[in-house]
């Protein structure tokens, strides 16, 4: 039976996300970004199409690199202004019933404890439709909003993560026994004290003394998402994630990432198989080949190859500005992200890329494929990623918004589904539930799950 095939729609509380310039577009709306109205009817139209959720990316800095000031950042609007993506949720819960939620929240600048319950609170509201995207931050800028000089070295930050998971996972799986609420208005006692315990973390960068705040959950851990694909992030993926997305121009250079992680999980003790594998891509999709060709002509009109190229400079920590628009890029090692510059620079080492190219690549979907066309044409493409890869499904970013969705849902799902491809209807339960079937809470091979233990230790005295 062929793999089916798993759609998150890749968005941010922001104007210019992925595809910088296209906020001009007639039909766009991201200017409606802080309006509850747009997230409202995009959540919508994701759960018509089945999408298994909506994505939402979060940086805390503005992209500075380019220019070495913010100067571009603004007049692009690329990912500035942009507010906060958790307080979007509860209003698209409200308004759909099964669309899971990712949220990127950065672990550096958000104290454990309160963060904790902020993400158990989000799991109560939605019904247990909640997911956190781990991610440690690349911006010297937002470090220094927060009060620090300058960002953590790269290997660094994922080794105070560590430390973080260890104080979030005792505080959402340890904290409150499954019984703790009793609600006995006989009695008079909502929670039985002796089913709460006051969780002591002493790490090396994190400490906890303190009962956590929240009663359980219906997942208790939010499902975990996480993106890194340096050798400390797939390390780290590989202990912790149960979604991964990444990001490359090519099935080749996915294939590779994809094993190395499943690899990498199953040292760990994991079910490789239970870790599901996303990239990143964009679809223009029309009737016909011919149309789909002519959108994506009308789209790059309004292609902003400045705004990319600040987007790279943050993503990277090179200042594009100060290369010549026909130079080489060249991969250069720094505490940026380590990613975006390698899958331009090493993805085929028959090509080399050109500064102009690379913003014209990135202009439109980011550092991911764009792949266009009818919805045969991107359905065969689509297949052979996952086919090819052992992807589980895709990440998909927008150019107009929120035709791109639209259009997805409208031509590309129907196409899958007639292929046996892509669900007919959502499972029930929690978000975990949707994607993995079985429990709502961490899998027992989940380095989570540990901490569930203490209750079962007391329970057998």
């Amino acid at each position: 039976m062929p793999k089916p095939i798993r759609l998150n729609a890749f968005e941010m509380n922001c104007v210019a996300h992925q595809s910088p310039g296209l906020w001009r577009h007639p039909r766009d709306r991201s200017r409606d970004y802080k309006k509850l109205d747009y997230w409202i009817d995009l959540s919508k139209t994701l759960e018509r199409g089945l999408f298994d959720g909506l994505f939402l990316a979060d940086v805390l800095g503005v992209y500075d690199v380019f220019g070495g000031n913010a100067e571009a950042a603004l007049r692009h609007g690329t990912q500035t202004p942009v507010n906060d993506p958790l307080l979007l949720v509860p209003a698209m819960a409200t308004a759909t019933s099964h669309l899971g939620f990712g949220v990127t929240v950065n672990l550096s600048y958000e104290p454990p404890y309160a963060f904790a319950r902020r993400m158990s609170t989000l799991d109560h509201l939605t019904g247990g439709r909640i997911g956190w995207n781990i991610v440690t931050g690349y911006l010297d800028s937002a470090a220094q909003g927060a009060g620090k000089p300058k960002q953590t070295a790269h290997d660094d930050r994922y080794a105070i993560a560590e430390d973080y998971m260890t104080a979030v996972y005792k505080l959402w799986e340890e904290s409150w026994a499954d019984d703790a609420v009793v609600a006995d208005a006989r009695a008079g006692v909502f929670t039985d004290p002796s089913r709460v315990r006051r969780i002591r973390h002493d790490g090396p960068h994190f400490r906890i003394d303190a009962l956590h705040l929240s009663e359980p959950s219906p997942q208790r851990t939010p499902v975990l998402y996480q993106a890194g694909t340096s050798p400390a992030g797939r390390d780290f993926a590989a202990r912790h994630a149960e979604c991964i997305f990444m990001s490359g121009p090519s099935r080749k250079v996915i294939a590779p990432r994809v094993a190395a992680i499943r690899e990498a999980a199953a040292r760990l003790g994991r079910d490789p198989s239970g870790i599901l594998m996303f990239t990143l891509l964009t679809v223009i999709v029309a009737p016909t080949d011919a149309e789909a060709q002519a959108k994506l002509a009308e789209y790059r009109r309004y292609a902003d190859p400045e705004g990319a190229l600040t987007l790279m400079s943050g993503w990277t920590g090179i200042d594009f500005s100060k290369l010549d628009p026909d130079a080489i890029v060249q991969h250069v090692e720094n505490e940026a992200g380590r990613s975006a510059l390698e899958n331009i620079t090493r993805a085929d080492p028959d090509r080399t890329w050109t500064v102009r190219e690379v913003a014209e690549h990135v202009s439109i979907g980011g550092i991911g494929p764009v792949i266009v066309g009818s919805p045969a044409t991107v359905a065969d493409e689509l297949e052979a990623w996952v086919d090819e890869t052992g992807i589980d499904g895709f990440n998909l970013a927008f150019a107009v918004r929120p035709e791109t969705f639209r259009d997805v849902v409208d031509f590309l799902v129907p196409e899958l589904q007639r292929r046996g491809r892509y669900k007919t209807a959502y499972r029930k339960g929690t978000l975990r539930e949707k994607l993995f079937g079985g429990s709502a809470r961490l899998p027992p091979d989940h380095t989570g799950a540990n901490y569930r233990q203490v209750w079962q230790a007391i329970e057998a005295v």
